[in-house]
């Protein structure tokens, strides 16, 4: 059995889910197939949660009346036949009645949640009506029935591979399943999410759970590129990587992966597979064990990074400083992406956060604290790049009018990052494309 998850430009339009029902059902191998919201939906109900959260109770009205009408224009381009129209406007009327009820009542996090679950629900409920329509049988498996979390808002990767097998075993002669992606609940048995790109994780716990011969990630670009094809000019799919390529690729800022969704598939050896709906037969990207080559494959950026510098003469031939500068950033649960130390000084880049503040003050005891925003990581990843000939030379030529500010080198083999000021985050790729791709 095979997982398929289909993001939500590959089922924003009515003519989109008909591609995904072919490709779906090229194939006779079993298949569950998970969907995201149809594109748009999720900025939507965010709009209508932040609305109602400020109490801006006309405004959520607006949002959802608008909602209500993309939907409304959305079903009668998707089905043909009477009693399937009417099914699906039954299914809109569930989903938008509740939508207004919640104008109402109070607000709460866990209503957010039931909010912004709706996309999802309604966009497997409607495909689903749109297979019954073609003659295409199948199964809707609802992912609130099996996938959680625990209170550390992490999956419980166990509890998913028992529910979803007991699920599966209740249709053994069926090969067809459809499922949520991102939606969940959490250790209250709330409605909760994987957030935001979590379609791609649920898609590899998926792939996980059930052993999957293959987890394939549909989006609208033919696999992971080089470069951001946004940025610079000419950009290269990349044929092959291996899941700690991938996995630095996701985490540094290539949008096409979740950055998550990477380890479940990697422990439990599952292939993962990046591919375009809009162009089925590209190549994409291979993600295995196996690198396939060795080299620079790719360069990706992360933006919205805060460089935080610590000055302390105590530093000097002390142990345990460190430890408890980190224990500082663990209290708050803030992962550090890049770390420079000196004789006296430590420098620890951080993702924007609602701790800052509170991190600031329990670090003012250690020296004296700088903090530096509006900073970018430029990672460059490829299989033993750190010992590839002539890779540290390309690099540094490339950029010699850039202020790079940090460098994390020979912490993986696999990865060189550089901080360098957002505003210079441009000119950076481009000259990096050059550089060590030979392309403008």
């Amino acid at each position: 059995m095979k997982i398929m998850k289909f993001g939500g430009t590959s089922v924003g339009k009515p003519e989109r889910m008909l591609q995904v029902a072919e490709l779906i059902t090229k194939e006779a191998e079993p298949k569950i197939v998970v969907l995201s919201a149809l594109s748009g939906t999720t900025n939507s109900l965010v709009e209508i949660v932040n609305a109602i959260a400020t109490g801006e109770r006309e405004q959520a009205k607006k949002h959802i009346e608008k909602l209500e009408a993309y939907y409304q224009s959305f079903i009668k381009e998707l089905v043909k036949e009477e009693k399937n129209y009417k099914k699906a406007q039954s299914i809109l009327a569930e989903h938008f009645e509740f939508l207004h009820i919640i104008l109402k009542i109070s607000f709460s996090e866990a209503l957010s949640k039931d909010i912004l679950a709706q996309g999802e629900l309604l966009s497997t409920k409607l495909f689903c009506i749109y297979l019954e329509e073609h003659g295409v049988d199948h199964v809707l498996l609802p992912a609130l029935e099996f996938m959680s979390i625990d209170a550390h808002d992490e999956p419980q990767i166990g509890s998913i591979k028992v529910k979803l097998s007991q699920l599966l075993q209740k249709y053994p002669d069926k090969k067809l399943f459809i499922t949520q992606g991102y939606i969940c609940r959490n250790y209250k048995g709330e409605v909760d999410n994987l957030k935001r790109g979590g379609s791609d994780y649920t898609a590899s716990l998926v792939a996980a759970a059930i052993n999957a011969s293959v987890c394939e990630i549909w989006t609208d670009i033919d696999g992971m590129h080089n470069n951001d094809p946004r940025i610079v000019k000419k950009t290269l799919a990349i044929e092959q990587l291996s899941f700690e390529e991938a996995a630095e690729l996701a985490y540094f800022g290539a949008k096409i992966l979740h950055p998550a969704s990477i380890w479940p598939a990697q422990f439990y050896k599952v292939p993962v597979k990046l591919l375009n709906t809009m162009d089925p037969e590209a190549r994409g990207t291979l993600i295995t064990e196996e690198a396939g080559s060795v080299g620079v494959k790719a360069v990706a950026a992360k933006d919205g990074i805060l460089a935080i510098n610590i000055k302390s003469s105590r530093m000097l031939l002390a142990y345990g400083f460190l430890r408890k500068i980190f224990e500082v950033f663990e209290k708050y649960r803030t992962s550090i992406d890049m770390i420079t130390t000196s004789e006296v000084a430590v420098s620890v880049t951080i993702e924007n956060t609602p701790h800052l503040k509170d991190i600031v003050k329990e670090l003012e005891p250690f020296g004296s604290i700088e903090v530096e925003d509006n900073h970018t990581i430029v990672s460059i990843v490829g299989n033993e790049i750190a010992e590839t000939k002539d890779v540290l030379s390309k690099l540094f030529s490339s950029l010699s009018d850039i202020p790079v500010r940090m460098v994390s080198y020979g912490g993986s083999k696999h990865n060189i990052s550089l901080l360098v000021p957002s505003s210079f985050k441009t000119r950076t790729l481009q000259l990096l494309n050059h550089g060590l791709f030979g392309l403008e």
